[in-house]
């Protein structure tokens, strides 16, 4: 990632924000007309999905294993214990494409959560730029984490948060291409995997309407979202008035519903709140932290909101440890569970 005007934070998990805004208008400037494409395909599709989403009910049956966790190879091999602890089955492992000469570690830290008890494993292929405008080099890389991860993963998000410059993505059109690659090569030669898209960050619609409604030959088996509501704050307070979870979560339902280039398994793949008195470690800034305590009541209300909907197959918690915004802080290399670690324990257990 740490190619110039792209570089990594460490302590927030997330690429920085892109300093360099000749390069960043010039590259908005080159895809123009994709995001004319995208306003007015979100200005016929938008007003539908907000008119019809409401008459979009959920699966019958309630999903009783919705919960699943983020867990980062950095963070260090003691979190099989902690997710042996909590009774989690379903995590979330990143790859970042521009550490390719590792992957044989990320290999054996997928594994070793299999030990003692069986996990489903869900891939997050995170993208660069060098991989976004060679995609023959994607291609091959993709082929040796399909290849590596055979027998360990089923399931592969491909890209993330593609609606921010930082991650790479300049149009939705860029990760249409990238996610094809993928496709393409699943359906040639690896039929047995699913791939999920088009990870969306917030509450940005209209990204994933274009995403899902084109003329591009593509489809993604299931859908995924990186549905905050942090900034806020409680997730029954609205945006625009209108739009607490429940409702994004219904508008969310309906697109994929309506659309043709998805089934309607909607996977939340990151969630949390930043933490107070944590920069910077906190992905955000001062004004948006919250406590532990207000952390702890949030994350239960989200997942009650996401279950009853009955729309949400899993929501991935981001993440396991991390001081700014996870379940568990190792500053000082010492493990210190917050509050929120058993608040999870606890939901995992009563199902």
């Amino acid at each position: 990632m740490n190619k110039a005007p792209f570089f990594w934070d460490s302590f927030s998990d997330q690429p920085e924000v892109i300093k360099d805004k000749t390069y960043k208008k010039a590259m908005r400037k080159r895809y123009f007309f994709d995001y004319l494409k995208m306003f007015f395909t979100s200005l016929f599709i938008l007003p539908l999905s907000i008119v019809l989403m409401k008459f979009f009910q959920g699966k019958k049956s309630e999903n009783k294993d919705i919960y699943g966790l983020g867990v980062n190879l950095d963070k260090g091999d003691f979190q099989q214990s902690l997710v042996e602890e909590l009774g989690v089955k379903n995590l979330l492992i990143r790859i970042p494409l521009w550490d390719m000469e590792n992957i044989d570690s990320y290999v054996e830290f997928a594994k070793s959560f299999n030990k003692i008890s069986k996990k489903e494993i869900l891939l997050n292929i995170m993208q660069d730029r060098e991989n976004i405008e060679d995609l023959e080099l994607f291609k091959k890389n993709l082929q040796t984490i399909f290849i590596k991860f055979k027998d360990i993963v089923n399931e592969y998000q491909i890209g993330t948060t593609i609606n921010r410059a930082k991650w790479g993505f300049f149009s939705v059109q860029e990760y249409l291409n990238f996610y094809k690659v993928a496709q393409d090569l699943r359906d040639e030669e690896f039929k047995e995997y699913k791939l999920l898209g088009p990870s969306v960050i917030d509450f940005e619609y209209y990204h994933t309407i274009r995403a899902l409604f084109n003329f591009e030959d593509i489809k993604f088996d299931k859908v995924s979202s990186l549905l905050y509501v942090d900034r806020r704050g409680n997730p029954t307070n609205t945006q625009y008035g209108f739009f607490d979870t429940k409702n994004k979560i219904d508008l969310l339902y309906a697109l994929c519903k309506l659309s043709n280039k998805c089934g309607d398994d909607i996977y939340i793949t990151e969630v949390n709140w930043p933490l107070s008195n944590t920069a910077p470690y906190a992905p955000t800034s001062e004004k948006e932290c919250i406590s532990c305590e207000d952390y702890t009541k949030y994350m239960r209300e989200y997942f009650e909101i996401a279950k009853k909907s009955k729309k949400i197959k899993r929501v991935y918690w981001h993440q396991l440890i991390a001081p700014g915004y996870g379940l568990v802080d190792n500053r000082d290399s010492k493990i210190v569970k917050y509050p929120q670690f058993y608040a999870f324990k606890e939901m995992v257990k009563n199902g």
